[in-house]
């Protein structure tokens, strides 16, 4: 009774704040945000004088019109604002008032935690790994493309810049305008530059604990679409928008602190990779499950047409240090910065839902250490110059070729189900069954060059 009653307290308290910083902010709308199953950012506005209502009480809305959430028969659902997501979106203000955001927790109508909810499914992952005495914390980052408008349309890249350009990069203005958003939502900004292929840009920001780093990345995203749209662009976080160039990743650094030292788990001095062997059974669990993984991390047909050999995307399963072709990459150490040891996964892309994604990341690596599993040897040659023969004799596997591959690894791990839910896991491969369906039944436009006149 106690901690249910201080609980209620602190909330109050929180409230209170909360209430008093929006005054400060003139705020008059409150948007409610929370994402379906794919990763798509979902909201409805309330005006600001139901929020207090809404902390306490909750803001109903019908689940069942909603990506993998509820059937029409049992459609009642409601939000509840998580207080420390509150910010001011800053392209909504107005003379009449501004709008904010909070990022919401999913309940079902009899009060328990919605068991579909991608971020639960996360909490409950991150709770997993503090009862084994971890904080998880990550880093992704996100590429993406800007495109021109023509006539309202998507049409050709914004610019025909490279890999840091400065002088044909005529972005820059409008990545910092991205950073500056990203800013008032309390997004620490590390870096921003121009990627590799035309048009595509990267802006990197400081790494947290999983949960927030989720729900950074949600804004991320969410940000740099609506800046794209006041410059008349098109931002697009899709995997590969053009053939033949680099396509975008989403790549993950990650590592374990020790919840009563304080430090990194990952870190061990006396080891040639200065790796502890809780990072290589966290490493050997993410190798075990990955290809089931690979459904969550590069989740769409398009995934798969960047995961090809040439185009910097890794498609080999193994791990190495200064092998960039490898699936799990060890950054160099750099004396005396023990917290950077981390290990980065580098086939998920930013179409995958980040919640879903760091969920099954984590609980792979969690399920590495419980079985104390051993990290294959190190690969540290460019694996793409490998011939069949020689990943043969390395014992060099290969991620899914394709959605509907990566599925049917899916299917066939019992663990990433139990970790994803019933739920989530009937209504994902529904989804993407289903998308699997749709795209087989197209005719493309390379099918009619290829076929038409020869045949």
């Amino acid at each position: 009774m106690y901690i249910i009653l201080r609980k209620k307290l602190v909330v109050l308290m929180n409230t209170e704040k909360i209430i008093e910083q929006i005054k400060k902010d003139s705020v008059k709308f409150i948007q409610l945000q929370f994402s379906d199953i794919l990763g798509i950012a979902k909201s409805l506005t309330i005006p600001v004088e139901h929020l207090p209502n809404s902390i306490e009480n909750g803001t109903w809305f019908d689940g069942s019109s909603i990506q993998g959430f509820t059937r029409i028969c049992e459609s009642d659902m409601y939000l509840v604002p998580d207080l420390d997501t509150y910010s001011v979106i800053p392209w909504l203000n107005s003379d009449d008032g501004n709008t904010a955001r909070f990022i919401c927790n999913i309940y079902t109508p009899d009060g328990t935690l919605f068991e579909g909810d991608p971020r639960c499914i996360l909490k409950k992952v991150i709770a997993e790994a503090k009862e084994m005495g971890f904080v998880y914390n990550t880093g992704p980052e996100l590429e993406f493309f800007l495109f021109k408008k023509e006539n309202g349309i998507m049409a050709l890249p914004h610019d025909k810049g490279g890999y840091f350009d400065l002088t044909t990069d005529q972005a820059y203005n409008i990545r910092r305008d991205m950073s500056v958003a990203l800013g008032k939502f309390g997004i620490d900004i590390e870096t921003a530059h121009h990627e590799v292929a035309l048009g595509q840009h990267e802006i990197s920001f400081k790494y947290s604990d999983a949960l927030k780093t989720a729900d950074n990345a949600i804004t991320f995203k969410f940000v740099l679409k609506a800046i794209a749209q006041l410059n008349d662009l098109y931002a697009t976080f899709m995997p590969k928008p053009i053939a033949g160039i680099n396509g975008s990743g989403m790549h993950v650094h990650q590592s374990l602190f020790d919840i009563k030292t304080g430090k990194n788990a990952f870190y061990d001095e006396s080891d040639k990779y200065h790796l502890s062997k809780i990072a290589y059974s966290f490493i050997a669990g993410q190798l075990a499950h990955i290809k089931a993984m690979s459904a969550i991390l590069s989740p769409t047909i398009n995934s798969y047409k960047r995961l090809v050999p040439g185009y910097e995307a890794p498609v080999y399963i193994c791990w190495g240090r200064i092998n960039r072709s490898a699936l799990i990459r060890i950054p160099r150490y750099a004396k005396g910065k023990h917290n950077s040891t981390r290990a980065e996964l580098r086939c998920p892309d930013p179409s995958s839902n980040i919640y879903l994604t760091f969920a099954v990341m984590l609980a792979a690596g969690l399920e590495g250490i419980k079985r104390n599993l051993a990290a294959p040897k190190p690969v540290e040659e460019n694996i793409y110059d490998f011939d069949d023969a020689k990943l043969t004799e390395q014992n060099i596997d290969t991620l899914p070729y394709s959605l509907d591959e990566a599925v049917k690894e899916l299917k066939k791990d019992k663990f990433m189900q139990q970790v994803l839910g019933k739920h989530t896991y009937t209504n994902l491969i529904e989804a993407k069954t289903k998308e699997c369906d749709e795209y087989r039944r197209q005719v493309s436009q390379w099918e009619l060059d290829k076929y038409m006149d020869v045949y």
